[in-house]
């Protein structure tokens, strides 16, 4: 009898694990923290952290999330973001900071949904001028990288209401155009201006 009801326990137990396992597959709050994880259900992955996981590369796996609206790939190794990110259409949030990128492809344009792009410190020399076309962007950081200057397409997100570029050694003449290009209500965070350009 012991044993009978041993078994009955452990099969219960056993079973709301199995729904709590699948309740959590479909919960658009759920952050996925591994790469595992996130091969299950691809098509149910929302959230995304994969910070501080010593990557090298992008995780191509990551491009099957066609849902995804978060993705948190900060403190990484990573130098390069392929082409395959114009794929996340309904991405909002992107946090790549602290990495090792120095260009962004031109497919980062058809992220319309972006609300947050974080891009601070990293080695970033240009944008695209695709970066004009995220249109729903609202805070772009992109503090302690080597951008030379930033493309006339900036001035196209109207939407923008923080700039964050401090960090950035832009000349006095830079800094006025970045003024003028600019949606007025937005926040602009420059450094003081050198003249070493």
């Amino acid at each position: 009898m012991k044993f009978k009801l041993l078994l009955f326990i452990l099969f219960i137990s056993g079973f709301c694990k199995a729904q709590e396992a699948e309740t959590v597959v479909h919960d658009s709050n759920y952050i996925y923290k591994s790469i595992e994880e996130i091969k299950l259900h691809p098509e149910n992955v929302y959230r995304i952290n994969l910070s501080r996981n010593k990557l090298d590369s992008f995780p191509p796996e990551i491009f099957a999330c066609v849902n995804l609206v978060e993705l948190d790939l900060s403190k990484n190794k990573i130098e390069e973001i392929p082409g395959e990110i114009g794929r996340l259409v309904n991405l909002e949030s992107l946090s790549m900071a602290n990495n090792g990128l120095v260009h962004l492809p031109k497919e980062i344009g058809r992220l319309t949904k972006l609300k947050y792009l974080g891009l601070n410190r990293n080695l970033i020399e240009d944008l695209p001028a695709e970066i004009g076309d995220l249109e729903s962007l609202e805070v772009f950081e992109m503090w302690d990288n080597e951008l030379n200057d930033l493309p006339d397409e900036m001035g196209r997100l109207q939407n923008l209401k923080i700039l964050e570029l401090r960090g950035i050694l832009f000349t006095d003449e830079q800094q006025a155009r970045i003024d003028a290009m600019i949606v007025k209500t937005a926040k602009i965070l420059m450094s003081p201006s050198c003249n070493c350009k």
